[in-house]
């Protein structure tokens, strides 16, 4: 093939985007780049850290999963997201070597042992973990294997949706104890996770009484992250009609809500919701209390919480799942079919089990 007269070589592999393509689709190529890079990196690694002297060993496990696995993450949804027993193979032989590095361990232990004393899984298997993740939360594509539908996860949000000039006022948002001086009307949210499902309340306190509460009980699934998100969308929802009282404080002892819900980047949906709902509002204020500190109004919300989370006859409110579960479900599918594959080795008696 000629193009302007000149001759285009036939190539067996081409690089896009970091990626190796080759003609076959065996991603033999891309396993071979990842060796070469896997030789420059354990060399630079080898710098800092030798068998007797160096960076200590929790260094070295936190530079190998926050800087080398990522390296090999890069673009896995592509290339590893059915390993082979050969690309997998492969992986293990480019992950023994950092292994090595980071134990100091002779070189006779085998892969196998060395990953159960580090607690660290086959590269393959953690790869194919990160593979699932971006499909069903970026790529939004179903996992068949494992059964699981992009539906039914969270789909964070990509951008913000309000112009940058628009912002809380200074003291919509506080995150000192306002317990100790509270107003004598306020709203009260909490969410609680027991072994029997996650619940979540509200109650409005005035002269400290109860005239109002609402409650909700979420899958044992669900997080408390978004128990209290979703009880405090509420509660704003509340304080909207109380157009009589100025102003009208909400508050919350999980800190993380409030950050969430004062971020105009957030990339949860209900967090995002609550920031407009703020921002429409700014006679609403958002204030953390501190827990099991005795104040009347947060442990009213607690109680009811977890008197939710633990009734049977409460209906179930359905939500989407949240990353932080996705990620919980596939680790334990991961240890597992670690165990299995130490079962299959040949000397599996000289091969400890992993207990995580």
């Amino acid at each position: 093939v000629f193009w302007k007269n000149h001759r285009i070589k036939r190539l067996h592999a081409i690089k896009f985007l970091g990626i190796y393509i080759d003609d076959k689709l065996n991603w033999n190529s891309h396993i071979r780049y990842l060796s070469q890079k896997a030789q420059i990196l354990n060399q630079n690694f080898l710098k800092i850290a030798g068998p007797s002297w160096g960076i200590s060993r929790s260094h070295r496990l936190l530079l190998y999963k926050t800087v080398i696995e990522r390296v090999f993450a890069h673009g896995s949804s592509i290339w590893c997201i059915n390993p082979t027993a050969k690309i997998s193979r492969k992986l293990d032989s480019i992950q023994r070597s950092f292994l090595l590095s980071i134990s100091g361990a002779y070189r006779t232990t085998s892969t196998a042992a060395l990953q159960v004393l580090l607690g660290l899984p086959p590269l393959a298997l953690k790869l194919q973990q990160e593979a699932v993740i971006t499909n069903l939360i970026r790529l939004r594509k179903p996992e068949l294997t494992l059964q699981l539908l992009p539906d039914n996860y969270e789909q964070p949000l990509s951008r913000r949706t309000t112009h940058p000039s628009l912002y809380l006022l200074k003291d919509q948002i506080s995150l000192s104890d306002g317990g100790l001086s509270p107003p004598s009307e306020a709203i009260y949210t909490d969410g609680s996770k027991t072994e029997k499902g996650v619940g979540a309340a509200y109650c409005r306190i005035a002269q400290n009484q109860i005239i109002e509460s609402w409650f909700v009980k979420l899958p044992s699934q669900a997080t408390v992250f978004q128990a209290e998100l979703l009880v405090l969308s509420k509660a704003v929802e509340l304080a909207k009609t109380m157009v009589n009282q100025t102003p009208i404080k909400i508050f919350t002892d999980n800190r993380a809500a409030i950050k969430a819900s004062s971020n105009p980047k957030s990339k949860n949906h209900m967090a995002r919701q609550i920031f407009l709902s703020l921002l429409s509002s700014p006679n609403i204020k958002l204030n953390w209390i501190k827990t099991h500190a005795g104040y009347f109004g947060n442990e009213s919300a607690d109680l009811q919480a977890k008197s939710a989370a633990d009734s049977e006859t409460t209906n179930i409110h359905q939500i989407k799942f949240s990353k932080a579960f996705l990620k919980t479900h596939l680790k334990k599918f991961l240890t597992q079919e670690w165990q299995r594959n130490l079962g299959r080795c040949n000397h599996r008696s000289t091969n400890p089990q992993y207990h995580p």
